[in-house]
């Protein structure tokens, strides 16, 4: 059926791992009357979770989209956009992708654990992009579901804008609404109670609609005014609002269904997309208006390798109309591609349409120039728009890959190119010091799913060496370098000499070069050639084989030959005079610390801070958890971090997991320093 703007709803179910996500995704198309009948994960006929290696380990690895086309209670026509986002850490590149195509995040709560790690950071997450947000507690019957202590616990946790849109009774075998309603009894007290609170502190968010709520109550409303102060709340971050459901019996699901329709706001009402135009610090915001009539702009969140339609961008909708058989550019290019097909994406399914109105999410497909965050528009005047940047994790967790047979070497790169286009956390890189391609992903799960799909998917057997830590080498002081090189070889000669000073940068501070050579000394046009020699030593380093960071580079003085100075023997001269410095400079090798969270049973307490203890960590602090168990929060070297999952297995019977995050950089011991120091040896010198 057609829809516009306003009758769109652009909803992500997000949640720690095992909150239930995947059911109440389910749940909702079954309700919605998209699904005659709801899947299991356990029989693996759920809509999100197509991917063979899904089915396999039973939970999702990429954010997946189903839509519902509805005729709601009220008789309006609705089209809610669903993603179902994986809630394992490991998966974050898609996860993160897809939060900026919605306009709400239902954060998806187990009733029997509680505000658990990922339920935090999901709820962190969405308040940094804007985003309204709202709660389920989802398994209200099961065994040991406690409804009154995860309420407490979430408006501990998130503030006392946490306020129930109804609430479980009979031992969550049924839920009662509290918003529309204000009488009858719950598993948590009066309704009474409840709705007070709620009706509160959504009418006090606009004067108007809290004077007409003083003078004639809730009947003195309307449907379109109390559907306006909510929206405004949950766009201001004013109410985050919790409806409690079983998604495996249906219990509440229809009333979420029902409260996404009526309340949640459309994509001409919540907060304006972070849009900008330009490039570096002369980039800025730009406002889009959701007119079907304006120009293009799109942006695409996701790329699907499909081995049937092939490469698929899905992409959001944010102004104009994207029509089949009309023109778009991607980002800058000057060259448009015809969008010959356009799809709605249901499951592993691709349903032809004939438009896309601002709010509503497409594909398209074959279009080889598509890529992560691409923004595709009709128009020039369009040019360098590009959405605020996602924090991505940086993957710190690599492998050493190479093709098992001869000959595939290309069908190798070709697959991990693909894969690397499907998710902005898994890096290809090619260590020009030891020539071996390094995948990096953010842990050791990531990157096995990731050669699973090598091998499934596109068919690739490889061998695998153990991961090279992402270290990096920094300086310690201020310090001066100079280099004269000269090559005399029968015919034209080499000369350039350069004198440079170099300082650390903050952590963080990257590179600079600067030039503040005078007189001419060294001609100007071969001050890059300078540039590309600091640069060389900066990739791959001065005294353990590592890139270079945190460094200014200031070119100061020098000499040049009117006949044989050239490019060449000032890129040696700028490399030898860095190293020259470098040498002076209290060099220093840098490794990633990351955050480590640990759960497990308090009995094992002990074991684990001992473990983590043997491997330089920092033991931040430890907080209960429910079920008798404990956090431990602490900071650990990447590196001491191989084979922990296998050690916490051990230790907890299986009962541990643990999260990972980056954190920062700082030096290694002066004993690891000198072990990796010793340990590399530079391909080549030059004379």
């Amino acid at each position: 059926m057609s829809h516009s703007t306003p009758d769109i709803r652009n909803v992500a179910l997000a949640g720690h791992p095992g909150a239930g996500k995947t059911t109440l995704f389910e749940a909702l198309l079954h309700a919605g009357g998209a699904l005659q009948s709801a899947g299991t994960i356990e029989r693996g006929n759920t809509v999100s979770d197509h991917d063979p290696i899904e089915r396999q380990r039973g939970h999702s690895i990429d954010a997946a989209l189903a839509s519902i086309d509805h005729v709601a209670a009220g008789g309006q026509r609705v089209h809610i956009n669903l993603i179902d986002i994986p809630g394992y850490p490991e998966f974050r590149g898609p996860a993160l992708s897809a939060l900026d195509a919605v306009e709400t995040v239902v954060v998806v709560v187990d009733a029997v654990n509680g505000v658990e790690h990922g339920t935090r950071r999901l709820m962190a997450r969405a308040k940094e992009r804007n985003l309204c947000r709202a709660i389920v507690v989802n398994r209200i019957d099961a065994e040991g579901a406690d409804c009154a202590a995860v309420l407490d616990e979430l408006r501990t946790e998130f503030g006392p804008q946490v306020l129930p849109l109804n609430l479980p009774a009979d031992g969550g075998a049924k839920v009662v609404d509290c918003f529309d309603q204000a009488g009858g009894g719950s598993d948590l007290g009066p309704v009474a109670d409840w709705h007070q609170k709620t009706m509160d502190q959504v009418v006090e968010i606009n004067e108007t609609v809290m004077d007409r709520y003083l003078e004639l109550g809730e009947e003195g409303l309307s449907g379109e005014e109390l559907h306006d102060a909510f929206e405004q709340c949950m766009r201001e971050g004013h109410l985050v609002p919790v409806c409690f459901a079983s998604a495996r019996t249906g219990v509440g699901v229809r009333k979420l269904l029902d409260v996404a329709e009526r309340l949640f706001p459309h994509p001409g009402e919540g907060n304006p997309p972070l849009f900008r135009k330009g490039s570096g610090a002369d980039a800025v915001p730009l406002e889009l208006s959701p007119d079907p009539d304006a120009h293009v702009v799109a942006d695409v969140f996701r790329i699907v390798n499909d081995p049937f339609v092939g490469k698929l961008g899905i992409f959001r909708v944010y102004q104009g109309t994207v029509k089949k058989d009309s023109q778009l550019f991607v980002d800058d290019g000057r060259k448009p591609f015809k969008v010959g097909h356009l799809f709605r994406i249901q499951g592993k399914d691709h349903v032809e349409i004939e438009r896309a109105v601002p709010g509503d999410i497409a594909a398209v497909s074959r279009i080889e120039d598509l890529h992560f965050d691409a923004v595709l528009h009709d128009s020039h005047d369009e040019d360098h728009i590009h959405l605020e940047p996602i924090d991505f994790p940086r993957p710190m967790f690599g492998l050493a890959i190479e093709a098992s047979s001869r000959g595939q070497e290309q069908k190798l790169a070709n697959a991990l190119h693909r894969l690397a286009e499907e998710d902005p956390c898994f890096h290809v890189e090619h260590e020009e010091e030891t020539n071996e391609t390094v995948i990096r992903g953010l842990s050791d799960l990531h990157l096995r799913i990731n050669l699973d799909r090598l091998k499934d998917r596109h068919g690739v057997e490889v061998t695998t060496r153990p991961p090279r830590i992402a270290y990096r080498e920094t300086i310690g002081a201020a310090a001066e370098g100079h280099h004269r090189h000269r090559k005399q070889t029968g015919g034209a000669g080499q000369f350039g000499e350069v004198f440079l000073r170099i300082e650390p940068l903050p952590r963080g501070g990257g590179f600079e070069f600067v030039d503040q050579v005078k007189g001419g000394v060294i001609p100007g046009q071969l001050i890059p050639a300078v540039e590309k020699g600091v640069r060389d030593v900066m990739r791959g380093g001065a005294i353990a084989g590592y890139p270079i960071q945190d460094v200014r580079v200031t070119v100061y003085d020098g000499k040049h030959h009117p006949v044989d100075s050239k490019e060449v023997a000032f890129i040696a001269a700028g490399r030898k005079a860095f190293l020259d410095a470098i040498s002076r400079a209290r060099p220093q090798v840098l490794e990633p610390i990351v955050s480590l969270q640990v759960q497990a049973p308090e009995a094992h307490m002990g074991d684990i801070s001992g473990g983590l203890a043997g491997k330089r960590a920092r033991i931040n602090g430890t907080d209960a958890a429910k079920g008798g168990e404990i956090v431990v929060k602490a900071q650990v070297p990447l590196s001491e971090l191989d084979g922990y999952p296998a050690e916490l297995k051990s230790v907890t019977a299986g009962r541990g997991r643990y999260a990972v995050d980056f954190s920062h950089y700082e030096p290694v011991p002066p004993q690891v320093q000198q072990k990796l120091v010793d340990s590399w040896r530079p391909r080549h010198e030059e004379d």
